[in-house]
């Protein structure tokens, strides 16, 4: 039986003998993101380190931990310390120890998936979906296929920043329903819709409404919201006008100019603030083994 974790108490830990930013050393992994590759998860993180980590994951919208050995309730304490866990709607997949961890896997023992493959393979933000939006999504890397296995995300901030005073005049205010589905692709056979849901899994999802724009709980900064992926219509407008104005947005938001493309090795932590990105998985060949940890937070 799959348990439902608590996260752990936040505990004073003795000052480190050299300061958290001095031994961060963050590297710049392209427009926006860092890697840290001299920062050990089990063994320098607490409470005073994460005042420095969550302030650059935060600045930076991305964060990618180099070389890290978790367990599953390693990985899940470090989930907690960006919020609150939320399990997946798809529930086959929970990790048997913690619920709140999602297996993404393309594997298959004796007939049986590991876990979701081809997940989220198209750009979207991740609990969109859902009523109370997420704040960060953390993946632990368990296997690389030898070729691919890249996820790819947008900058929504500087999307933002960039649209013209008109456009953002006119979007600002705007509220967008949302539902559980990839409004580009909606053809259950395709490796690009979302990932399918059972039955009983389709009445725990149901129509929600976000703004169009939102203001970053811990930047102050503004962004765009989930213009892809699970927006399907805009409160006050047609179901046309609405959706050629999100298809506008979309084709903005996710110029090269604005994506990364990230690679994993064995080992990484990578973690992205939903509130910042848009993210999508690239496709993968089934015969080249990828394997991850996924926990999603809310807010605490």
């Amino acid at each position: 039986m799959t348990a439902k974790a608590l996260c752990p108490v936040a505990h004073a830990a003795p000052e480190p003998q050299l300061a958290i930013q001095d031994r961060l050393k963050a590297i710049p992994i392209g427009v926006f993101g860092a890697s840290l590759s001299e920062f050990d998860i089990n063994l320098d993180l607490n409470d005073r380190s994460f005042i420095e980590i969550e302030k650059l994951f935060y600045e930076s919208h991305l964060l990618v931990l180099r070389g890290q050995s978790l367990s599953p309730r390693q990985f899940h304490d470090w989930a907690c310390r960006f919020g609150r866990p939320e399990p997946h709607v798809i529930n086959q997949f929970h990790h048997q120890a913690l619920a709140d961890i999602l297996w993404l896997s393309n594997v298959v023992r004796e007939g049986v998936p590991l876990g979701l493959a081809d997940a989220g393979t198209y750009f979207h933000t991740d609990y969109s979906y859902l009523s109370e939006v997420a704040r960060a999504t953390t993946l632990y890397s368990i296997e690389v296929p030898r070729v691919g296995g890249n996820t790819l995300f947008a900058d929504q901030t500087a999307a933002w920043e960039d649209l013209s005073s008109a456009m953002k005049h006119q979007v600002q205010d705007l509220m967008v329903r949302h539902h559980y589905g990839n409004r580009d692709d909606l053809d259950e056979t395709s490796r690009t819709v979302a990932s399918l849901l059972s039955d009983e899994q389709k009445v725990r999802v149901d129509w929600v409404t976000h703004p169009l724009v939102i203001t970053h709980w811990y930047t102050g900064r503004k962004a765009l919201y989930a213009v892809s992926g699970s927006s399907f219509e805009i409160e006050g407008m047609t179901q046309i006008e609405g959706r050629e104005l999100l298809d506008q947005l979309k084709q903005h938001a996710t110029h090269p100019r604005y994506q990364l493309s990230l690679s994993y090795a064995v080992g990484d932590v990578v973690i992205w603030d939903n509130l910042a990105l848009l993210h999508a998985a690239t496709l993968t060949d089934p015969q080249m083994a990828r394997t991850l940890w996924r926990i999603t937070v809310k807010s605490p």
